[in-house]
């Protein structure tokens, strides 16, 4: 499977899970490949996923922020899937729902085999939230290449917005290549190509990964 040869707009749903226990009765622990999507509950992760698969009704979005209870699932192929996790720094939400949401995300983040690369989104006018940061480092940790997408930077003029990115960029240079900086936009478009680009290039970089090691165990 070729990077080039994803397209994001047969992406379907699949699965909505309370937990990784789920997901790995569903579709197996370790197969396939997942891009996992997290943010803070008003960071428009499913506005994102929408607008990159260019379905409208594809993630639900909500009014409310702190709706997305639950893990979902999308299938780009047989082998691709996109996944949208609970938001984090959840809004007006019981504490014990609050701690169901937190305990599957982490252990999504942890234990699922088949993560390949996780976005991060965040507002583009307040980046960089102390939770954001955890979810960065522990993603880099975990040696997984990371997206920081600055998103509604169609909120900012464009010399506003390059600063943004220009000091995210320079907050995070100690990751290294590990971390990505990108604004996007969902509403007007802006920065779609280069997020599709590299999560192509995400998946493609896991499938040869697989292929080399079925190699060497032959």
């Amino acid at each position: 499977m070729a990077a080039s040869e994803l397209d994001f707009r047969k992406a379907k749903f699949v699965i909505s899970a309370p937990d990784i226990e789920h997901l790995d009765q569903h579709l197996g622990d370790s197969q396939g490949i997942e891009i996992a999507f997290a943010g803070r509950s008003n960071a428009g992760k499913s506005s994102a996923l929408n607008a990159l698969t260019e379905q409208k009704g594809l993630a639900r979005t909500s009014k409310t922020p702190g709706r997305t209870q639950l893990i979902n699932v999308f299938e780009i192929n047989e082998a691709c899937r996109l996944v949208d996790l609970p938001g984090y720094g959840f809004a007006q939400v019981p504490l014990v729902m609050k701690k169901k949401w937190q305990q599957a995300l982490g252990e999504y983040l942890q234990k699922r085999e088949s993560l390949a690369g996780v976005v991060v989104l965040m507002d583009c006018r307040h980046p960089l939230k102390d939770l954001d940061m955890q979810m960065i480092e522990w993603a880099v940790h975990s040696e997984l290449p990371v997206l920081a997408l600055l998103t509604k930077a169609d909120k900012l003029a464009q010399s506003a917005r390059m600063k943004t990115v220009n000091q995210v960029r320079k907050k995070l240079a100690d990751f290294g290549d590990s971390v990505q900086v990108e604004p996007f936009s969902s509403l007007k478009g802006l920065g779609k190509p280069k997020v599709l680009n590299i999560l192509n290039t995400w998946y493609q970089e896991r499938v040869e990964f697989v292929d080399e090691g079925a190699e060497d165990t032959e």
